[in-house]
């Protein structure tokens, strides 16, 4: 396991044992979505915005030149499973398109500075996602 996924699993292990609190996160989600090429279940922690009855979530990397696995991951499936506290639901993901993509990135990042920090560190758009529960 390498030093990204042993930082993944400790976090994903505190979330599951604390009812999906996380000492050093605010709003955390775990998402879990099957690889574009392996088809295997992937979990990732990532940070979340309530928006109504869907939830955002960004494909910021940090603000590296390139979005994160997951993301290709939902792009090839976009039918996800996000834990949300205690709760377990599925998800229809979509990818916000402009205008609605930077409104929302600025509602994000209005809310959580960090973002507004990722955004100036790459040249790339950085992708929103709207997971929105599956009734």
């Amino acid at each position: 396991m390498n030093e990204w996924n042993v930082r993944n699993q400790k976090v994903i292990d505190e979330f599951r044992a604390n009812g999906g609190k996380v000492s050093w996160f605010g709003s955390l989600l775990l998402l879990h979505t099957k690889g574009a090429k392996s088809g295997q279940e992937r979990i990732n922690p990532v940070v979340y915005m309530q928006d109504n009855d869907r939830w955002l979530i960004v494909a910021s990397k940090g603000g590296a030149p390139t979005h994160p696995d997951w993301f290709y991951n939902i792009k090839a499936n976009p039918l996800v499973t996000v834990e949300i506290g205690a709760e377990t639901r599925q998800a229809q993901a979509t990818v916000a398109d402009e205008p609605e993509r930077t409104q929302l990135y600025d509602r994000i990042a209005s809310a959580m500075p960090s973002f507004a920090e990722y955004r100036s560190k790459t040249e790339r758009s950085i992708p929103v996602v709207i997971l929105t529960p599956v009734k």
